[in-house]
């Protein structure tokens, strides 16, 4: 097997077969059955192997599928505006980035020159989501989605304890929660904020708050760290299998801790302390609005995230398209 034809020269009557191996398919060498195995065979072989679908469907609970919650989720005294300066926006994010991607449903194209000073040197205040950037051109062409590329890529996330990976039996009781893509609707966050009682028990929730009292200064931080990162243990230990790390607080009275720092914070702690796979990690944050911002939180534990102010903001921006076109 080579990555060109050509590589040894065999005379091609003496060839059975070529072909390249294509994307998502594999191939077996057999040295026991002294042949190749093609996908198609190898792929029944082990789908057959075991009754995984039986398995899916005991352990598994989708959250569409679950009743709608009850309750909603508090609303924020602040105006929007100040909401959305509290979080950093610019006219810039509202004009370029969010309205085109409330009222097309894509991202906004824009060009590939970045001449903006990196945070670490910029003497004006950044979001931490700007100190994480990529050290080359890491893109495929065209660039990948779950679309296009549904047969290896999938947006699919699962919140909840982690399974035993080596139970090779199916003989884990533990159930998972499933959503269909990572961002979730103020309606899923309230579906998991009240998952014990429409769950028929498998999960217990608890909202942990993300900020701190604003008389308390910058040096309010820390403590402000230290002592969500212990609510996180405690409620780990009390049976809590998903956390919401909520900053829905946030306001002139109480700051924000930067979403990106609450959810790595919450994350690497429960990480030393050996209680991380017992829990899922939710983050609800006005601050995350792009695809940047997303990816990051995800990169540092959120298994789902409701970033409640953008969602605020693309049913404004629809509603203000909606009114051009009539």
């Amino acid at each position: 097997m080579a990555s060109e034809m050509g590589v040894l020269s065999i005379p091609e009557k003496d060839i059975v077969t070529k072909w390249r191996l294509q994307p998502g398919k594999m191939l077996l060498v057999d040295l026991d059955q002294g042949r190749l195995i093609p996908d198609e065979e190898l792929k029944a072989t082990l789908a057959k192997s075991h009754p995984y679908k039986e398995w899916l469907e005991r352990t598994q609970i989708v959250l569409e599928d679950l009743p709608a919650a009850g309750g909603e989720a508090p609303l924020s005294n602040l105006a929007l505006l100040d909401r959305q300066q509290a979080f950093g926006y610019s006219q810039e994010d509202l004009r370029i980035l969010m309205s085109p991607m409330a009222a097309q449903g894509e991202e906004a194209v824009g060009s590939m020159g970045n001449d903006t000073p990196i945070s670490a040197l910029s003497n004006r205040a950044k979001m931490l989501f700007t100190y994480f950037k990529q050290n080359f051109a890491q893109v495929t062409n065209p660039p990948i989605d779950p679309i296009r590329e549904e047969l290896v890529m999938s947006l699919v996330s699962i919140i909840g304890p982690r399974p035993n990976l080596f139970d090779l039996e199916g003989l884990s009781r533990s159930k998972r929660l499933e959503v269909r893509q990572p961002i979730l609707t103020n309606a899923d966050l309230e579906k998991i904020r009240s998952i014990s009682e429409v769950g028929n028990g498998h999960f217990k929730s608890r909202t942990l708050d993300a900020t701190w009292p604003a008389e308390h200064g910058s040096e309010g931080l820390k403590d402000a760290l230290d002592t969500l990162c212990a609510r996180a243990e405690t409620s780990v230990r009390e049976g809590i299998n998903i956390i919401i790390v909520s900053d829905r607080r946030a306001s002139a009275e109480h700051i924000p801790i930067p979403s990106l720092l609450a959810c790595a914070a919450v994350h690497h702690h429960l990480i030393r302390q050996g209680l991380r796979t017992s829990v899922g990690l939710v983050v609800e944050s006005g601050e995350p609005r792009e695809v940047h911002h997303f990816c990051c939180l995800a990169g540092y534990g959120a298994e789902a995230i409701n970033p409640y102010l953008r969602l605020r903001d693309a049913h404004g921006a629809e509603g203000r398209t909606a009114a051009k076109a009539r």
